[in-house]
C-alpha cells in the first residue's frame, strides 16, 4: 500500500511499486530484512533505483575495505546533511571494522584515529567541498598516505552512490525507518 509522506513523494512497496521497481525492492529485503524507505521512495524512478542499487554493489567490490567505504559515505552523509543516510551507515559502520571511537567521529566530521584512514576521510570530504576540484596538494595527501589512483576513483564511485541517496532524501524528505531511529541524527553545529 502506498503511504504518503509530508511531500508528494509516495513511499512503494513490492505490491505497488511499478514494475520495474519490484526486483530491486526485492533485492532490497533480501540483504536488509525490509525494504528501506530510501529504496521506496527511489521506486517511483526505476532508472534511478536500479542505478542506485548497482552502483552500491559496485562500490562493495572495489579495493576499499567495508571500513573504508564507510568512511567515503559517512563524510557524504555529513557534508550533505542527509539525516536519513548518516543514521543507517552508523550501524553499518559499526558493523564493518571501524573503531567504535572512529564511528562517533563520523558522526560529527572529527578527526578518525587512523592516519590512513584519517587521510581518505579528509580527500572524501575536499572532493565534496570543491565539487571534485580538490587542489594538486590534496590529493598528493591522498597518495602519500598510502593510497593510490585507483581509490581516488573508487571514492568518486562511493561519491556518485551517496549523490543519488542523499539528494532523493533531502528532496523527498525519506522519514526514517524505525530500524534506524535509535541512531538518529542532527548535523551538529560546526561553530565555536
Amino acid at each position: 500500500m502506498t503511504q504518503t509522506i509530508p511531500s508528494p513523494f509516495p513511499l512503494y512497496g513490492k505490491d505497488d511499486a511499478p514494475e520495474k521497481s519490484r526486483p530491486y525492492l526485492e533485492q532490497a529485503e533480501a540483504a536488509f530484512g525490509l525494504i528501506p524507505n530510501v529504496e521506496r521512495v527511489m521506486a517511483a524512478a526505476p532508472g534511478l533505483l536500479a542505478a542506485y542499487m548497482t552502483a552500491w554493489d559496485q562500490f562493495d567490490e572495489t579495493t576499499l575495505t567495508p571500513a573504508e567505504r564507510q568512511i567515503v559515505y559517512q563524510t557524504a552523509n555529513f557534508e550533505n546533511n542527509c539525516e536519513y543516510c548518516l543514521p543507517w551507515h552508523t550501524i553499518l559502520a559499526e558493523n564493518s571494522g571501524l573503531a567504535p571511537v572512529d564511528v562517533e567521529a563520523l558522526r560529527h566530521a572529527a578527526p578518525l584515529s587512523d592516519p590512513k584512514q584519517e587521510a581518505l576521510r579528509v580527500f572524501t570530504r575536499d572532493l565534496l567541498r570543491t565539487r571534485g576540484s580538490v587542489e594538486p596538494a590534496a590529493l598528493r595527501a591522498f597518495l602519500d598516505a598510502g593510497y593510490g589512483e585507483v581509490q581516488a576513483l573508487e571514492v568518486v564511485l562511493g561519491l556518485g552512490v551517496k549523490l543519488m541517496s542523499n539528494y532523493t532524501n533531502a528532496i523527498a524528505q525519506t522519514p526514517l525507518d524505525e530500524a534506524a531511529q535509535h541512531k538518529a541524527w542532527k548535523k551538529p553545529s560546526l561553530r565555536g
